[in-house]
């Protein structure tokens, strides 16, 4: 894939998100400066920049993906473990993951642990999503209810299906979508939106389900059929 000149985007530097389960109930994807890491229907791929050249070794059911430090990682809970998906193989036994932040992994009884498979933090209860916030706090999706893992506590609102990353933590919500310091960009399952802070359309392009992120200066998106999309600030699709 080419590249136009890089520009400067008019946010921070792009966070490690990392989404769980789509609307879809399929779709799992984390994005980084890195790349965009994703699993769907088992299966798990990663495509770093500048080319986004899929990588898609030969694991069993992929439940969650995640970057930590640079490097993409599956939870496969029929090994008990995780797995890098590229680099240096490596293997960290944890236990069965159901889902994944940047900085650490979560079991189906609620139970945690960090990327040395050493004990961490967690919340009772199978989270459907775990995120770590812009704010450096880890928070899971359980029951449709955003929950802060450091004091257990349930923040405003429910009936959410995704856990979103915002610049000052995270948003619970019924679109796929990463917040910036201007706005946000969503993924209506028609269109992809480029959001003003007053929560205006300023822009968009049509698009399908699938899940949203920043790489870099660019916003990334990726579908259930590994397709991924690059674009500008402004939604103008790179080729």
């Amino acid at each position: 894939m080419r590249f136009l000149i890089p520009f400067l985007l008019l946010v921070s530097c792009a966070p490690t998100v990392g989404p769980g389960s789509g609307p879809d109930g399929t779709l799992r994807a984390a994005f980084s400066d890195a790349g965009v890491a994703w699993a769907a229907g088992g299966r798990a791929c990663v495509a770093r920049q500048p080319s986004f050249t899929p990588v898609c070794p030969r694991l069993p059911g992929v439940v969650a993906v995640a970057w930590h430090a640079g490097q993409a990682w599956a939870g496969v809970p029929g090994l008990a473990s995780l797995v890098t998906l590229d680099g240096a193989p490596a293997t960290v036994p944890v236990g069965r993951v159901t889902a994944m932040s940047a900085e650490r992994v979560y079991r189906e009884d609620g139970s945690a642990v960090d990327y040395a498979g050493a004990a961490a933090p967690g919340v009772r209860g199978r989270a459907a999503e775990a995120l770590t916030g812009g704010d450096g706090e880890e928070y899971l999706l359980l029951g449709g209810r955003v929950v802060r893992v450091r004091d257990a506590a349930t923040l405003p609102g429910q009936g959410f299906s995704s856990l979103n990353w915002r610049p000052g933590g995270v948003s619970g919500g019924t679109f796929r979508e990463v917040g910036t310091e201007t706005g946000s960009y969503r993924l209506t399952g028609t269109h992809l939106e480029r959001v003003d802070a007053a929560g205006q359309v300023r822009a968009r392009v049509p698009h399908g389900a699938g899940a949203v992120g920043r790489v870099g200066a660019w916003i990334v998106t990726v579908d259930t059929a590994g397709r991924v999309r690059v674009f500008g600030p402004d939604l103008g699709e790179q080729t």
